[in-house]
């Protein structure tokens, strides 16, 4: 396995030596064979790759290339041809190289038809991902592919292409979040202690126009920027006066006299703009950070709001820019947590549904198995920027998606309603500081945003996104003191999940000291002996216990790697299972806990999947570590 260092170079060495290079006939499989080999790292490429097969057209028809292993089919052209210009076929039809790929598609047997279908002609690579044929290709420029081969990734990996390119995009945005933010917090007063709220605030909402203006929220491409653009520095304040008014006020009460550029803003509502903040002046320097860079050189419709939530509040946060901290989750680590919880469970009732022959069995089923989805609700109480929930409701919708498509396929949906089921109101969370709450529900909006879009790809229509929906599931809060059920009722709970506040104890403030003698305690109320002498974490798995009574509740929490060696195995563990009887489902041994951050965590964790009602593995549970998966038997 290369490193990425030897990738890159790798890469920019392999682009060098075919720049300006290529024939379709002659150097083909060369081409292909040292992408693969030299930068990839395939060790064998001849049962790797295969080249030259007959489709079942005709005599003459025959696929360039194919790679089995990730369903990837490549339709080669010579240097210099348009990829997106027809040709004439052998029978006189003309087809673009991709319509030409689709054609032998649909020749093979179903399990071998591709996901990816890739036009090249040395020089350009076109990508087509037929989760979304009617979508536009990716393209990859042979030029650029020192910094952009993971993006090429997709040939010898059958993971998820798209998840490094959106953590590289969601980076950047938090690079340009910080630049906006540091033009501002010049202009602001910062002996007002309203200061950093109102510059928190005015963040928030900026990205999120732009990111309304780049995935079409608004109705119009660049609107926000066109809007701004009419003013100069020293108008600037008013104009965003003016479109947080407009934006919170529906349309039926707006004045008649209002500007038609501010007019043409939709209702956006969902409390991001119901509060009115002091916004400061602003400078040609700061004008120009705005509508340039975050604005016009930069497609805030690509980020992952997922990890997006946690480079933003990082960006934003003053103590972790101050000490270079910007600790925030993976993506695979929240699967980690999310998958053997609840959604590989969904995904098999998915699979087995989609392979019912009946077709009226098989719509019943797969509305069946959409309105359990829609009916579940998860909690994180301790959500920081929503990366758990981000990511929860995405697996969902996009699970749903797939649910859709079949159902679109086999029955005739009427265009008129909207055929979304799952929603952002199933997800609850606390979290103490107010700016996290806001980025943590801006995350939600715009993670909903991205998946009516893929809904709308399937059906055909378009639904409506705006205006936003009510923000009441965040609750700011401290998560200790609070009580879980005033949040959620228990009884409409379904699954708690999370990653809490990792505090040893002998580094735990005084308030936090007194946050954890003030949970874990008996059944008369008082601390147990041991309490002063346990991880601040644990207060979460006391209080996640303490909800899980008497119902078929189910957590998995991420937890420092202490709860689990040394003494304090039975300060923790012991009262959870004398008073609650809680049962480990499932579990990871010690692994580090990387960040998508530059500067990674670092941090050696477990993940804890317990509940207290019959557990559906019954005596025994599966634990997963070091690559290996065993049966032990729990809390024994």
């Amino acid at each position: 396995m290369k490193t990425e260092k030897q990738q890159k170079e790798a890469a920019a060495a392999f682009a060098k030596r075919w720049e300006g290079r290529g024939y379709e006939k002659g150097e083909s499989q060369t081409f292909w064979i040292e992408l693969l080999t030299e930068v990839f790292g395939i060790e064998n490429p001849s049962t790797f790759i295969s080249f030259e097969q007959r489709a079942k057209l005709d005599h003459t028809s025959f696929i360039d290339a194919v790679i089995p292993g990730t369903h990837v089919m490549i339709e080669q052209k010579s240097l210099g041809k348009d990829l997106r210009q027809a040709i004439r076929q052998s029978d006189g039809m003309r087809l673009t190289p991709f319509q030409q790929a689709q054609r032998y598609s649909i020749t093979l047997p179903y399990s071998n038809r591709p996901r990816w279908i890739v036009t090249c002609n040395f020089a350009e690579f076109d990508v087509y991902d037929m989760e979304n044929p009617n979508g536009e290709p990716s393209r990859i420029l042979l030029k650029d592919l020192e910094k952009d081969y993971y993006r090429l990734q997709f040939l010898v990996e059958q993971k998820n292409v798209h998840l490094q390119q959106e953590m590289e995009v969601s980076m950047k945005a938090g690079e340009i979040v910080g630049k906006l933010y540091d033009a501002l917090v010049k202009q602001y007063d910062l002996n007002d202690p309203q200061s950093f709220r109102y510059l928190n605030i005015l963040c928030v909402r900026l990205v999120f126009c732009l990111y309304a203006e780049d995935a079409g929220i608004f109705g119009k491409r660049d609107m926000f920027h066109d809007y701004l653009s009419h003013y100069q520095a020293g108008d600037m304040r008013m104009a965003l006066v003016g479109l947080f008014d407009t934006l919170k006020t529906p349309v039926d009460r707006r004045s008649k006299y209002l500007k038609p550029e501010l007019a043409a803003f939709p209702y956006t509502n969902g409390g991001l703009f119901t509060e009115v903040i002091d916004i400061p002046q602003f400078t040609d320097e700061l004008r120009e950070t705005l509508l340039q860079h975050a604005s016009l050189d930069f497609d805030w419709s690509k980020i992952s709001p997922t990890i997006f939530g946690g480079v933003f509040e990082s960006t934003l946060n003053t103590e972790t820019r101050r000490s270079g901290g910007m600790h925030y989750t993976s993506i695979e680590n929240i699967h980690k947590v999310i998958d053997p919880l609840y959604y590989n469970d969904l995904r098999t009732a998915f699979e087995d549904c989609s392979k019912e022959l009946n077709v009226k069995k098989k719509l019943q089923r797969l509305h069946e198995l959409q309105d359990k989805m829609a009916g579940l609700k998860f909690f994180d109480p301790a959500c920081g920027s929503g990366n758990f929930l981000t990511e929860t409701y995405l697996s969902l919708r996009r699970l749903e998606n797939e649910i859709i498509k079949q159902i679109y396929s086999l029955e005739q949906l009427d265009v008129f309603k909207n055929p979304i089921k799952v929603n952002i109101h199933q997800f609850y969370g606390i979290e103490i500081n107010d700016f996290a709450v806001a980025v943590a529900t801006t995350a939600l909006w715009i993670s909903e945003a991205q998946m009516i879009a893929e809904t709308e790809n399937i059906i055909h229509h378009d639904l409506d996104f705006l205006p936003l929906k009510s923000d009441a599931n965040i609750h700011e809060g401290n998560s200790l003191r609070l009580d879980w059920e005033s949040v959620c009722p228990k009884e409409e709970l379904d699954y708690i999940i999370g990653n809490p506040p990792f505090v040893g104890y002998s580094l735990q403030s005084k308030e936090q000291k007194a946050d954890l003698l003030h949970t874990f305690v008996d059944e008369k109320g008082k601390p147990f002996k041991t309490s002063g002498k346990i991880d601040y974490v644990a207060a979460w798995y006391y209080k996640v216990a303490q909800m899980m009574q008497g119902t078929n509740i189910r957590a998995a929490l991420v937890s420092t790697n202490s709860i689990t060696q040394g003494e304090q195995v039975a300060a923790v563990w012991k009262p959870l299972k004398d008073l609650f009887g809680v049962h480990i489902d499932f579990a990871y041994r010690t692994f580090r806990w990387d960040s998508e951050a530059s500067l990674k965590a670092h941090v050696h964790c477990v993940i804890v999947g317990f509940s207290s009602a019959e557990g559906k593995m019954g005596g025994e549970k599966l634990f997963y570590g070091q690559n290996e998966e065993c049966k032990i038997s729990a809390l024994g």
